[in-house]
């Protein structure tokens, strides 16, 4: 496969996985606005944007529709919703005839729907308004992925998009736990009640866990099995094991299929991270630094990121001859 071609499969997946998750994460912290105070409120707005890693200009002011605004619409964030929409719609259309007829339509369709001129969040007044838009993408995008799996052939390019949904939501659920390990991790004698709840819910619910947790646990919403959930399930499709055995799955059927004889080092990287979080247990996790761990994965998803570019899209000449 081409480069260029696998770059922008590549990148047009990512996209869209991240404003999936940007989606959800809004949605689901526009819902848990009532019977909270205001300083929780701080607390869980300034979380939420350490979930999608603190992006540049956009900063928490008090008021969460001015920050719906800038997380959908702000194009000078180049991870705002519209942003990577927009970005994902431009990867497809460089390889558009790599792609079903479906995808392209039900992506082209997603980007006329959130670049309507006469679009604009609710104000404080009308709160149903931006999370009706924001059910609206999340739907829109499941269709794009679903129509992926089923109308597009299972060979290389469609491998290249699994690789790009796993990396980033591996690195995606990694950084969310990060951002509420204060509050879950650092006292884990402490027994949650109240608000603590609340933002145990929507932990899962960003996740797209709390009824899956449920049905392996019940509703003993607990931080340890939250933890155990999230990060080892292995069925469950927004774990971090699951995406990256999904991941290591995708790269070894395109080293099957490409033949690089070069591909041992990246075959290392991700075997070695599928094979850390195969084998660990949430107490070996617990009884450890668990910042430091999540942080690991994310420094391992960005070295895999960085040997498919040397391997698959921006290698040498010299190396291409090689393999």
């Amino acid at each position: 496969m081409l480069s260029r071609v696998a770059d922008s499969l590549y990148w047009m997946s990512r996209y869209i996985e991240r404003a999936e998750h940007t989606t959800r994460l809004l949605d689901v912290n526009l819902n848990l606005m009532l019977d909270e105070s205001a300083t929780s409120a701080d607390r869980r707005w300034q979380r939420m944007l350490h979930a999608l890693g603190n992006p540049k200009s956009v900063v928490w002011a008090g008021d969460p529709y001015d920050l719906t605004q800038s997380l959908i619409f702000d194009t000078d964030n180049k991870a705002s919703i519209l942003s990577c929409i927009i970005s994902a719609r431009e990867n497809s259309r460089q390889v558009r005839e790599q792609i079903s007829t479906e995808q392209w339509q039900r992506l082209n369709s997603l980007f006329l729907q959130v670049t309507r001129p006469e679009l604009q969040v609710a104000a404080p007044d009308n709160s149903e308004q931006p999370t009706e838009f924001l059910q609206q993408v999340i739907e829109a995008i499941h269709q794009f992925q679903g129509v992926s799996d089923s109308t597009m052939s299972h060979g290389e390019g469609w491998q290249f998009i699994q690789v790009g949904r796993y990396i980033e939501r591996a690195t995606a659920t990694a950084l969310l736990l990060e951002a509420y390990h204060a509050d879950l991790w650092c006292q884990p004698e402490r027994v949650p009640e109240g608000n603590e709840y609340l933002f145990m819910m929507g932990l899962l619910r960003s996740a797209t866990a709390f009824e899956a947790y449920c049905k392996v646990y019940t509703a003993d919403l607990t931080p340890d099995r939250i933890l155990e959930f999230l990060l080892l399930d292995a069925e469950f499709p927004h774990s971090l094991r699951f995406a990256i055995d999904n991941l290591q799955h995708a790269l070894e059927s395109i080293d099957n299929e490409s033949g690089k004889s070069r591909a041992e080092p990246l075959r290392r990287l991700s075997g070695r991270l599928q094979a850390m979080l195969s084998y660990s247990s949430v107490d070996e996790i617990l009884n450890g630094d668990v910042v430091a761990y999540l942080r690991g994965i994310q420094i391992e998803c960005r070295a895999i990121h960085e040997a498919i570019y040397n391997l698959y899209i921006d290698y040498s000449v010299q190396a291409a001859l090689a393999g």
